[in-house]
């Protein structure tokens, strides 16, 4: 990274402190130089899964995913970038239990309009087709609104994932007209069609909102065929368990969600829930971690790797820097030019993309156990 950029960097993170808190453009902070090494390895220290500190090394340690890869002959590596996916902040109206960003409504950490910008550029540069936004909750973000503009107005597809409630949430009332005037792809977390288990894992009366939104969405013309306005629902195992075969999940949710308040949606995915965040804490609470991490990597699939969406999407944080997936955001596992961590204001680290090698960990055992697993639901 040239000067230039570590100081484009500066300037923009010198508004963020290192909770996430905005500041004056003035404000100094030592920790923002670089990949804020001071606080950011501070947070990975204290995270649950201390497996994966590596800020400032090259190297995970204990990396067996890494050697499976090289006992099959494989090596991880980007290919043509399509789908740019955006943690746009940790602010979200909920706080889950199986929550990997460990968002929640006391989390302040946002994106800026500067960083927007940056990425509208990038997007045009590498001719990504599709945006994908994540949080938190996306639509709690400041700015979202102009944000999602933007990227429709360079021709992208735009993904927003959505926790549901925040859409019968007061002040979010009108963000489903919002999305069926730009064709926004609607994916939504609702891990049962049941009250008890979505109650259980997301906080009481979570059901009963998403169930409201879904109807909200389906009035406007979200999962009904011939509309072009899709409506993906995202389901994961409440427990330590992978989750069973797509198709047949799929189905039972079409039935149920039909019978029970006449919702349609498109497509359901299927996602296991990797060993990170406030699952993994569950996991440790209950004694299961070890036997969890066994089940995944006996599950290992040798098949599932050239499928991996790790490939062909780039992750950014919403402090502007680049990483292979949201889970490797999480356990602060950066993308890499050469050495050093890649910002998306390094123009030439980002045209250089393809061919980099994917940062793996042990946690990338989750994405290639049984059918696999992305952000899209199985891959076989």
């Amino acid at each position: 990274m040239s000067r230039d950029q570590l100081e484009q960097v500066e300037a923009l993170s010198s508004r963020v402190s290192s909770t996430g808190e905005f500041e004056g453009a003035d404000g100094e902070h030592a920790e923002s130089r670089e990949f804020n090494r001071g606080s950011r390895a501070k947070r990975a220290a204290n995270h649950a899964h201390k497996r994966l500190v590596v800020v400032g090394e090259t190297q995970v340690p204990d990396n067996k995913f890494k050697e499976v890869l090289k006992e099959h002959g494989l090596q991880l590596r980007k290919t043509k970038i399509d789908t740019l996916q955006i943690n746009v902040g940790k602010m979200c109206n909920l706080t889950c239990h199986h929550c990997h960003v460990e968002a929640g409504p006391d989390r302040t950490e946002m994106i800026t309009p500067e960083l927007v910008d940056m990425l509208v550029d990038s997007a045009e540069r590498l001719g990504v087709t599709t945006v994908d936004l994540t949080g938190g909750a996306p639509e709690m973000c400041t700015g979202f609104k102009e944000y999602v503009r933007k990227f429709r107005a360079i021709g992208c597809r735009v993904m927003v994932r959505s926790n549901l409630t925040i859409l019968v949430a007061e002040g979010y009332e009108d963000f489903v007209d919002f999305f069926r005037e730009n064709a926004i792809h609607v994916v939504a977390s609702l891990p049962c069609y049941s009250r008890e288990n979505v109650d259980k894992q997301r906080g009481d009366g979570v059901f009963e909102d998403s169930i409201s939104a879904l109807k909200k969405l389906n009035s406007v013309g979200y999962g009904q065929e011939g509309s072009g306005l899709l409506l993906d629902l995202v389901y994961n195992p409440g427990g330590a368990s992978l989750p069973g075969p797509q198709a047949g999940l799929q189905q039972a949710y079409k039935e149920q969600l039909g019978q029970d308040f006449g919702i349609e949606f498109n497509t359901l995915y299927c996602i296991t829930n990797l060993p990170i965040g406030r699952f993994y804490s569950d996991l440790k609470k209950a004694g299961t971690a070890d036997a969890y991490d066994e089940l995944l990597q006996s599950s290992f699939n040798v098949a599932t790797v050239e499928h991996l969406m790790c490939r062909n999407t780039l992750n950014v944080s919403w402090d502007g820097w680049v990483y292979d997936c949201d889970f490797n955001q999480m356990l602060e596992l950066p993308t890499r030019a050469g050495a050093k961590p890649v910002h998306i204001c390094d123009s030439e680290a980002i045209a250089n993309i393809t061919g980099n090698f994917v940062a793996t960990g042990n946690h990338c055992f989750g994405c290639t156990a049984g059918a696999g697993s992305s952000c899209t639901g199985e891959l076989l």
